[in-house]
């Protein structure tokens, strides 16, 4: 687990370098970006999947759903991890927002001229609202077919917002590239905080005495 913090940390600090020097690496960003620049409407629809009014009601519905389930259940804090991805998602921007300041960079041909294009803001709010709502649910389905689909649909929301933003041109590759880095990073921890509630939570039903006391 260590390795998927580690690895897109480095990756996304070589990135931001990158962007902050304009070193090489933005000579093949652009060169993707031109190959792959078809502006049209199924684009900005991909696109629209990462906007906040889309990805955190469907974020809301997962968590409302973990939390009635665990509730229904009887599980020791069933509102931990639900609180826990709600907070994740909370601080997003607080992450994103100075990042983009920072690094300045402006934006493709196909938008108007400005900076602040820097992670990807959509792809970040698209990982994290689907993902954390993806690991949220997780421990809740009884099937692996059914944690399958779940990560299946996940992952294929996160690539269509992806891609949508840099074909239309909302946002170089590396911008999407950055922010799934970012995100990668952010999830293993939502993910190493929920295995460790999970942990805790059985830890406290197994030392839990009966209610029984005495011979029988």
């Amino acid at each position: 687990m260590s390795l998927l913090i580690v690895l897109p940390a480095v990756l996304f600090a070589l990135i931001t370098w990158q962007v902050v020097a304009r070193g090489p690496l933005l000579g093949v960003d652009r060169d993707v970006s031109h190959a792959l620049l078809r502006p049209g409407r199924a684009s900005e629809l991909l696109a629209d999947l990462g906007n906040v009014q889309v990805a955190v009601p469907v974020l809301a519905v997962a968590l409302g759903c973990a939390a009635l389930r665990g509730r229904a259940t009887g599980v020791d804090r069933w509102w931990a991890p639900p609180l826990a991805a709600a907070v994740l998602m909370a601080v997003l921007p607080a992450l994103i927002v100075p990042l983009k300041e920072w690094t300045g960079r402006h934006g493709t041909t196909a938008v108007p001229p400005g900076v602040g294009y820097f992670p990807s803001g959509h792809t970040a709010t698209a990982m994290i609202a689907y993902g954390s709502g993806t690991l949220v649910l997780l421990p809740l389905l009884r099937t692996a077919l059914a944690r399958l689909a779940v990560v299946a649909v996940c992952c294929a929301l996160v690539l269509a917002v992806s891609f949508g933003l840099v074909r239309r041109g909302y946002h170089w590759p590396l911008d999407v590239v950055a922010s799934w880095c970012l995100g990668a990073v952010l999830l293993s921890l939502l993910f190493l905080l929920l295995a460790s509630l999970s942990r805790s939570t059985r830890r406290s039903s197994s030392g839990t005495p009966s209610s029984r006391t005495g011979p029988s």
